[in-house]
């Protein structure tokens, strides 16, 4: 080929490839260098930027590349909610050892809340009633019944958002609402609320509501950035009733979606003070959306202290996300796994843990702990099934029980130690959740919650078959093919 152009054409060439070479190493892997990654992750960037030079860079803009922490910081923590308050009452206690918990399950797992606290400013309230919903239908039912009853304000805030049947019905609860002067603020991601339209809206607006999108790319109908996305859902309503967990809105999370069939999914609702702590990340998060002039400050009735204890379950509320110093979710799943004194439990749709927490949940299972593990038996991205299969069959290894749902598709986000203490939210177990995309989770401490969750998930067991290697990997030859792409490409992805 060489032999077949000029002199001057080659050296073009040459030329060319060696420009490509010095952008790929200026723009691309000297920032990653800065940015701190770890070594798998980087090698993998690495690889990819040498092998494909130009597209290699254009993937690592759009998809690699990460916001710088005092970025995201300027948009999320400068918000102005003011609810320190409680925060510094307890890191001062915390201090000078006067923090006093009276939940018992709190107080034998204190170290967890300390980590929490310090780490995130999660302050802990033991004065919360929780229900579980383990059903779309249920859960949104009650949802759009607690909308109509609003009559100060809704708050609600979800990752994906569709304007289907199911959005449609709570878009015109809302604008309902609106009308009767309640304020209503709603917004979403911008990736997950790519197919709400402005005709979608038009009657919440005219009535007063505020919507707004988080991450909006500035290019009509594309955009770039497939990381940082936010994927929390969250709802307040009157600053006394607060939703959190892993439904989405759309028609699929009513298992109306014949590829999925029925959603199993959990999430809280929440009465109590971990409302305002529900209403403060929410709050903040929609002051980084919303336009200048929509921006909220503190109201009374936003954070509302309950006259009487709705319950006694202690709640931590606890976000994390690429703006975070420390992976915040991460930690406090592993600090749990190391307090565990008889079990562990997890339901993640998304099982491609890092490393920290794989050997986490391997010493576990070898220390004799009961550790199990539940995943879907279908994938909803392809790249990340395998892989999921493949860091189960690791788990499974090391002594870990691991079931496949076979009743549709779960999406649940659950952690159960010892049937007291676990977390119930938006994150998954995996690379994206704990370093890339924006979740918050309630962790919570109380036997009787514990034992609700514990019996949901023995409930779902009967819908289970246990791991099998042989029928989950097929024929070998192809699935060593997958799986070590997959696994490749996971710190990637």
């Amino acid at each position: 080929m060489w032999d077949s152009l000029t002199g001057d054409t080659a050296s073009l060439i040459t030329t060319l490839l060696t420009i490509a070479l010095v952008l790929n190493v200026s723009l691309g892997i000297i920032p990653m260098f800065r940015e701190r990654r770890e070594p798998n992750s980087l090698w993998a960037w690495i690889l990819v930027m040498f092998f494909v030079p130009v597209l290699g860079f254009l993937l690592w803009v759009f998809v690699g590349r990460r916001l710088t922490k005092a970025k995201i910081f300027a948009k999320l923590e400068g918000a102005g909610i003011d609810y320190e308050g409680l925060v510094s009452e307890q890191n001062q206690a915390l201090a000078t050892g006067t923090l006093v918990l009276s939940n018992e399950v709190a107080r034998r797992n204190a170290h967890v809340v300390e980590l929490l606290l310090t780490d995130d400013g999660a302050a802990i309230t033991e004065d919360n009633a929780v229900e579980v919903f383990h059903d779309g239908d249920a859960k949104f039912e009650r949802l759009i019944a607690d909308i109509f009853a609003a009559t100060k304000h809704v708050h609600i805030y979800y990752y994906i958002f569709r304007a289907d049947r199911l959005g449609s019905r709570i878009l015109a609860a809302l604008t309902d609402r609106a009308k009767a002067g309640v304020e209503v603020l709603i917004f979403w991601d911008d990736l997950g609320g790519r197919d709400v339209h402005k005709q979608d809206i038009a009657p919440l607006l005219a009535a007063g509501g505020k919507v707004a999108v988080f991450f909006k790319n500035k290019v009509p109908l594309v955009n770039f950035r497939v990381n940082n996305r936010t994927h929390r859902k969250l709802v307040v309503i009157d600053g006394t009733i607060g939703y959190i967990g892993g439904f989405n809105v759309g028609d699929e999370y009513l298992g109306k979606n014949p590829k999925f069939g029925y959603w199993r999914d959990t999430h809280f609702r929440v009465r109590g003070s971990a409302v305002g702590a529900i209403q403060r990340r929410l709050l903040m998060d929609w002051n980084a959306a919303a336009a200048p002039e929509d921006r909220v400050t503190w109201r009374d009735d936003y954070f509302v202290l309950p006259a009487e204890p709705p319950g006694r379950i202690a709640l931590q509320i606890a976000s994390s996300g690429p703006d975070s110093e420390w992976e915040r979710i991460k930690f406090g799943y592993l600090k749990m796994i190391d307090t565990a004194r008889r079990s562990v439990w997890i339901q993640t749709p998304y099982f491609m843990p890092d490393f920290t927490v794989l050997d986490a949940l391997k010493m576990a299972a070898r220390s004799g702990l009961d550790v199990r593990l539940m995943i879907p038996d279908k994938p909803d991205h392809l790249l990340v099934y395998p892989a999921t299969l493949s860091y189960a069959d690791e788990l499974a290894q090391a002594g870990a029980r691991v079931f496949i749902y076979r009743n549709g598709f779960v999406h649940a986000k659950t952690v159960l130690i010892d049937h007291e203490m676990g977390s119930v939210g938006t994150a998954n177990m995996d690379y994206r959740s704990f370093r890339l995309n924006f979740e918050v989770c309630a962790f919570f401490y109380d036997a009787e919650l514990g034992a609700r969750l514990r019996d949901i998930y023995l409930d779902d067991l009967t819908l289970c078959t246990p791991f099998d290697r042989d029928a989950a990997f097929g024929n070998r030859r192809v699935w060593a093919v997958k799986e070590g792409i997959s696994r490749l490409v996971s710190p990637l992805l």
